[in-house]
């Protein structure tokens, strides 16, 4: 599933192509995916002027006067820029069709699995942050609000490890699996440490982890292990740099034990068990 780096790498690479263009068309076809498409989102979209694009965790935002696209890749979606006219191929599910000073493009969601979202979320709706989906949502990792302090203060009644705390989202947002398991690595803790358990100071370092790791992942176009594109068809390759994700029995890169592979409410988790403690 693409992260916070590959939905913002992919937020980056749209933001040219969409802000300031007027909206030619939406195409759906389909019912939908994970959810059904907003009913009338054509009559809603066409003719309008696309802002500016935002992200929040793993959540694509591309905001008008009257309202917000919500867009989600799910677990093995994309969205590309194609010039106008280019056929669609199986799994290409919604378009997006934008006018500018170069002519049309179009913005294509490419979703195998579909278990991605095309949402609208109009202003008479409320604040965006209000969204059932947005609502529980922690803070972002790379804004000032997100510290070692913020995570020691809510996690002091937080007895699943840490790394299970980290995934559910609503302290820290988009530290997916990946990152998780490099961060701990970094910061040098346990991934089954129970999260009440870790003190400030090492809080601090898993923070700088944190914030470090997904800076790098997003300068180097995230990480494509299987489906993830950029919206210039590029892959990432963060992947090259992986201390301990995905390398189960390959010696540690700091001490040389064997990486282990343990599984954390249904998800692997990678980790040096001499390096972190």
């Amino acid at each position: 599933m693409p992260e916070l780096p590959e939905v913002e790498v992919t937020r980056l690479g749209l933001a040219p192509h969409l802000e300031g263009r007027v909206v030619d068309q939406a195409v759906c076809r389909r019912d939908g995916l994970r959810w059904p498409f907003p009913e009338r989102l054509t009559e809603r979209l066409a003719g309008q002027r696309i802002l500016h694009t935002g992200r929040r965790g793993k959540y694509l935002l591309i905001h008008f006067a009257h309202g917000t696209l919500i867009l989600h890749l799910g677990m093995s979606g994309h969205l590309r820029v194609l010039p106008a006219g280019i056929a669609p191929k199986k799994h290409d599910h919604f378009d997006l069709v934008v006018n500018g000073p170069d002519g049309c493009q179009v913005l294509r969601l490419h979703d195998p699995r579909r278990f991605g979202a095309v949402l609208w979320h109009g202003k008479d709706e409320g604040e965006l942050g209000e969204h059932p989906l947005l609502r529980g949502l922690g803070v972002e990792p790379l804004e000032e609000q997100f510290s070692g302090a913020l995570l020691y203060r809510q996690t002091r009644r937080r007895g699943a490890a840490i790394k299970q705390v980290l995934l559910a989202g609503d302290i820290v947002v988009g530290v997916g699996n990946i990152y998780a398991c490099e961060s701990l690595f970094r910061a040098g803790i346990d991934p089954t440490t129970p999260a009440s358990r870790i003190g400030r100071v090492r809080y601090e370092k898993l923070a700088a982890a944190i914030r470090d790791i997904l800076a790098a992942a997003i300068v180097q176009g995230g990480s494509t292990l299987r489906d993830f594109l950029a919206v210039n068809g590029q892959s990432g390759y963060f992947q090259q740099t992986y201390f301990v994700y995905d390398r189960a029995g390959v010696p540690c890169r700091n001490c040389g034990a064997a990486v282990r592979q343990i599984k954390q409410g249904q998800r692997s988790t990678f980790y040096c068990a001499h390096c972190q403690r």
